[in-house]
């Protein structure tokens, strides 16, 4: 699953499963077996072939302008700030993140627009300036506003200026922690092999047992960890 595909998920959460499965089953008879894809094409590895097709779509295609993009730069900064030595939400490409999802995801777009128009209209209300020009003691009190939901109120009957921080500050934190500044921030480095150097010496003495020094040389040496082990006929290890 690429990079897209995992975002997708994460954002529309288990409600879109249920949705999903909500009309497999017909009124009044079982559901149909499922059908098995078998995909005979191996010519390509990662994203396929159709995939590709609507991304380099959407990468043509512009959702926000200048002056939004830049808006988006700076709130992605004040949700985020960059921490040394990793950078932060501009390192990691999050306004362009925010805007492929924004094409890919259509229903996000009046909520994306109509919130990056609020948070100018509230700035020059209240300080007579654009919001990405506001001083950063500015643009806080304008977010603090609007970042406290009302959790006794469904997300989808609260203002828009209300949905629409939501909805960012998920996409700020989405973007930045699926990409390679984020990964690294977290210090996460995936599958990587342990190296056994054998059993702790305290716990050998605690047992009254130690190891064979040739057995040790062959089969601990981490000089060694590639070498492929090989036997005798005998089943003495050889190297």
């Amino acid at each position: 699953m690429d990079r897209r595909k995992s975002i997708q998920t994460m954002i529309l959460g288990v409600g879109a499963s249920a949705l999903a499965f909500h009309g497999c089953k017909p009124e009044g008879g079982e559901a149909p077996a499922p059908e098995t894809a078998v995909n005979t094409d191996t010519n390509y590895f990662g994203r396929t072939p159709k995939e590709l097709e609507r991304i380099e779509k959407l990468n043509a295609e512009q959702l926000f302008n200048e002056h939004e993009m830049e808006t988006i730069s700076v709130l992605s900064t004040v949700i985020l700030p960059p921490k040394e030595p990793f950078g932060g939400p501009i390192e990691a490409e999050v306004p362009e993140f925010i805007e492929f999802i924004g094409k890919d995801m259509p229903q996000m777009q009046n909520t994306l627009l109509g919130g990056l128009m609020w948070l100018d209209h509230k700035s020059n209300t209240e300080f007579g300036v654009e919001f990405k020009s506001a001083t950063l003691e500015q643009q806080q009190q304008i977010l603090d506003t609007i970042c406290h939901p009302d959790l006794d109120v469904p997300l989808d009957d609260q203002p828009l200026e209300i949905q629409f921080f939501a909805l960012m500050r998920n996409l700020v934190v989405t973007g930045y922690y699926t990409s390679k500044v984020g990964i690294a921030d977290l210090g996460y480095k995936g599958n990587s092999p342990n190296v056994w150097d054998g059993v702790p010496d305290e716990v050998l003495k605690k047992h009254g047992v130690e190891y064979d020094p040739e057995w040790i040389a062959k089969c601990v040496d981490q000089s060694k960890r590639n070498v492929i082990a090989e036997w005798d006929e005998d089943g003495n290890l050889l190297t």
